[in-house]
């Protein structure tokens, strides 16, 4: 018998993401006991689209907007289960994710949570067994893993770009650790002007400053890096 699960959703500008996110709730293996979506101040359809799901059990929570970390926050406070998720609504699930994933955690009571590989569209990331050496240098297990309730940290609010890396150092830290699941358990849906962006590595080793020219994006990605680091003192020597 599984642990009680609770998926969270935060959503701003998500009316388009959401049904199909949903959708895939409904159609898992393993029930979840709730499933809270946080509307974070959208100005789109949101509202009208969460509005449908009402009668399907989904629980709706409206919010000025305060960014993904304080809907997040927001939808935990909210929850009840042992273990939570925070999917985010640009997510597909496997119709078995959050069956493997509970699976994962029972069989792995040292475990804190547990992560799995995923698509980004067409991209496929594969990810490897946990490694919190590796975790330290860079981020790469995403936001949406099951969490024992016990041992979730909370999201720091203050922090706008990489909140899963921020997120999972705090709970390594902690002396919380991750298992990982070596199959693909959902497929984010990519979005212009979205917060789900992805740039091929090898963009990052570019020495961009030589050649005079650095992109927005991986300005953006580097500032976000060095607060992540100098929050956990992780500066390489």
């Amino acid at each position: 018998m599984y642990s009680k699960i609770s998926v969270i959703i935060p959503a701003y500008q998500h009316a388009k993401e959401l049904p199909d996110c949903l959708e895939s709730l409904f159609a898992q293996t393993l029930k979840p006991f709730e499933i809270i979506v946080v509307n974070d101040g959208s100005t789109d359809n949101t509202s009208e689209v969460m509005e449908l799901y009402k009668n399907r059990g989904v629980k709706i929570i409206e919010q000025a907007n305060r960014g993904a970390n304080a809907a997040r926050n927001r939808g935990f406070d909210e929850s009840s289960g042992d273990f939570v998720i925070f999917c985010d609504a640009d997510i597909i699930m496997r119709s078995d994710c959050l069956e493997k994933m509970a699976e994962a955690l029972e069989k792995n009571p040292n475990a804190s949570y547990t992560y799995s590989s995923f698509k980004f569209g067409f991209k496929i990331f594969k990810l490897w067994p946990f490694d919190g050496d590796k975790l330290k240098k860079m981020p790469y297990i995403h936001t949406s893993s099951l969490i024992r309730r016990a041992h979730f940290p909370r999201f720091d609010e203050k922090i706008r770009r990489l909140q899963d890396w921020d997120l999972y150092l705090t709970m390594l830290e902690q002396g919380h650790t991750g298992v990982w699941i070596p199959e693909i358990l959902f497929t984010v849906k990519p979005r212009k002007n979205g917060m789900s962006e992805w740039i091929p590595s090898f963009f990052y080793k570019i020495p961009w400053p030589i050649l005079g020219f650095t992109p927005k994006a991986i300005k953006k990605y580097r500032s976000a890096e060095e607060i992540v680091k100098k929050k956990h003192n992780s500066h390489k020597p």
